[in-house]
Order: C-alpha cells, then structure tokens, then sequence
C-alpha cells in the first residue's frame, strides 16, 4: 500500500485532481476533487527507500577543509601575486583573497581549476552517509522527523 498525498493514510491510493493539481489521494480525500483513475498499484514509501539506499552507496566529490592554507601556499610557491593569479585563473582579485582567508568555500569546478593550475590536491571522495528512520519506524519522513525541537 502507500501513502495519501493529502492525508497521509496508508491505504490503497486513486488518482484525483484536486484544486486543479493531480494527487495520488485515498478514498476519503478523493471526495474533495474529481477521481479520474482506478486504484495506484506500486507504493511511493517503497520506491523511496530504493532510491535513498542508491545514493547513499555513491561516492560524494567535497574540497578539502584545509583549501585556503593550501592554496596559498602554492600560489606562494609558484612565485604568483594575487592579481597575477586572480587574471590566470580568469576571476577576479577579490575572490582569491575569499579563498586564500577561507571566507569562500570553492565549487568544485573553481576547486578543479585551482587543481591544475596549482598542481595541489583539493578536491576528495567522500562516501555519503546514510539517513535512517529506525527511531520512528516504517513510513515516510515527516517535518517532525527533519527537525529537533526544543523544549
């Protein structure tokens, strides 16, 4: 079975429009806009727990955490001011001062550029962890799953 997008009731789903938007909805909120097909055979919760274990087993591209002190030290070493780096790298002075004080976390496509051009080792792969909903049981994540509220 899956879960009403409305409601949220595990039971067996129809499709209906509802306020103009098409919504996998139970019986009992189906009466709230037009049914137009028979009972939704596959479960949505299914389908999303496939799905998070096959990205959680990917492998995940991050910069380092020590970008700055490394960048700095190479541009250093290759003899390069930070005007003349900023121009070789085709970006402005400003963001390699960002990058070189650690203001400015690098995308990984600038993080690859500075890999090439500095000969350094900045970007790394990291195994994603994964997001369990042991605590609370079977079904889908709700809001008061996501957050920690405080008392």
């Amino acid at each position: 079975m899956a879960v009403c997008e409305m409601c949220g009731k595990d039971t067996p789903l129809f499709s209906a429009i509802v306020e103009g938007s098409e919504l996998n909805v139970c019986i009992n909120c189906g009466k709230f806009g037009k049914m137009f097909r028979k009972p939704i055979a596959r479960a949505v919760a299914s389908v999303m727990k496939k799905e998070s274990a096959v990205k959680a087993s990917e492998p995940v591209e991050t910069v380092v955490t020590d970008f700055a002190v490394l960048i700095r030290s190479a541009r250093e070493k290759a003899g390069l001011t930070q005007k003349d780096f900023a121009r070789s790298l085709n970006e402005k002075e400003s963001v390699v001062q960002k990058l070189e004080n650690g203001a400015f976390v690098p995308p990984l496509a600038l993080a690859k550029k500075l890999e090439k051009l500095l000969k350094i080792k900045l970007v790394e792969f990291e195994q994603e962890g994964d997001v369990s909903n042991e605590k609370r049981g079977s079904g889908p994540f709700t809001i008061g799953d996501i957050l920690n509220v405080k008392k």
